[in-house]
This record gives C-alpha cells, structure tokens and sequence, in this order.
C-alpha cells in the first residue's frame, strides 16, 4: 500500500513537470517575434508612449484595448491626432513661418559671399563676461583647437600637418572685427569649413568673444 502512494505520488509529480514545462515551451514559443508579429510583451505599457509620436502613426481605435487603463476610449497603442487633418502627428509649420530661438533670434540670412557686409554690421549680441568667454573657450577647444591650437596659433595637430592656419594675434587676423569672425565660423572660408550645422547661433557667438581675447594676446 505504502509503494503505492508513493508511485502515485511520483506520477502526479511528473505529470505536473511535464505540464509546466510544456506550458514555459508554449509560452516563450508565444514571445517569439514572427514577421509582423512583436511577440508577447511583457508590461507593454511601460515602453508604449502615451504621448503622441511624430515617427509613428497607429490609426486603430482598437488597438491595445486589451491592456488600456484610462478612460478615454481609446486602446493603448492608438498613436493618432484625431485633431489634425488626416489624424495626422507630424506636421508642416505654416508656410511662411520663421524659427527663432528661445531668445528670439532669427536665423542668420547674410549669403556666404557678403562677408565683408558681415564685418560691417554685425554686433555680438552676448556680453563679454569671464563666464561666458570661459563658455566660448571650452567651445573653442572642441571644433577650433584642432587646426587653430589652444592658443590659437595655428598650431593644433592637423594645422602642424596643412601650414598655413593663421594665428589669431598676428597680422590683419588680429584686427578681425567680431562679425568677420562670425560670419567665417559659420560658411567657412578657403580651407576651413563652416560650423552652421555642428554649433548654434548662440555658440558661435560665443567662440567669437574667446578668439577676441586670443587676438589681443602677445
């Protein structure tokens, strides 16, 4: 009798192995991603954005009602602007629109070919604090140092290899008003390319007060 209960209890207990561990094989054979199909996700809400993604566009109402926990009777993943055109996230601006900055700057308009205008006009609408110049230095030894050098003599490690970077303290660089220098970091000029696209408006105007301070150096 007593071998018995323990046969039926050694059954019951490979039964119930054999049922957990086709079950994990069933389970994880779910999870597993298929063409179109994610998988099953675990905690999904945690990384679905709630918020509307301008890069992703999901028009089913339905979608994700499964795992939806607010009331406004959409399902999780339903991504669309129900009021734009189209139910459509991203969006042109308004033709004719400029950007400006948070300090309401206008984007730069002066041609690459009017840098003698430039030299004229403009003005470093920044003040010349140490603070700031110390902000136009740390901005100058990461896209000028290389060619210009940390002094900028026109030493830097690729400026020892192509001659001819002029030093900020030497001849007519040195009386370079703050415009031509603004107007040369942002197109460029013979050798050197612009920095429009890698620094902003705000930063080149700061890189112009530190190299201000090169050129009076002795």
């Amino acid at each position: 009798m007593k071998k018995h209960s323990i046969n039926l209890v050694n059954g019951m207990m490979k039964k119930t192995f054999y049922i957990l561990f086709l079950s994990a094989i069933m389970l994880l054979a779910g999870c597993k991603a298929r063409k179109n199909y994610p998988g099953l996700e675990y905690a999904p809400n945690m990384y679905h954005s709630i918020a509307y993604d301008p890069l992703k566009q999901i028009t089913d109402k339905n979608a994700g009602n499964w795992l939806s926990s607010d009331h406004d009777g959409y399902g999780e993943f339903y991504t669309s602007n129900p009021n734009n055109p189209h139910d459509m996230n991203l969006r042109l601006p308004p033709a004719h629109t400029v950007r400006r900055t948070k300090d309401g700057w206008f984007p730069y308009h002066i041609p690459k070919d009017s840098v003698d205008l430039a030299s004229r006009i403009l003005k470093n609408p920044l003040d010349s604090t140490a603070a700031l110049v110390e902000e136009g230095h740390q901005l100058f030894l990461v896209y000028c140092l290389p060619c210009h050098g940390e002094q900028g003599h026109g030493d830097g490690p690729v400026g020892k290899v192509f001659k001819g970077v002029p030093a900020y303290n030497a001849g007519a660089t040195a009386k370079l008003s703050e415009g031509h220098i603004f107007h040369v970091i942002t197109y460029g000029i013979r050798r050197m390319q612009g920095y429009a696209s890698q620094v902003s408006q705000e930063d080149r105007w700061k890189i112009v007060r530190y190299v201000q301070v090169l050129q009076k150096q002795q």
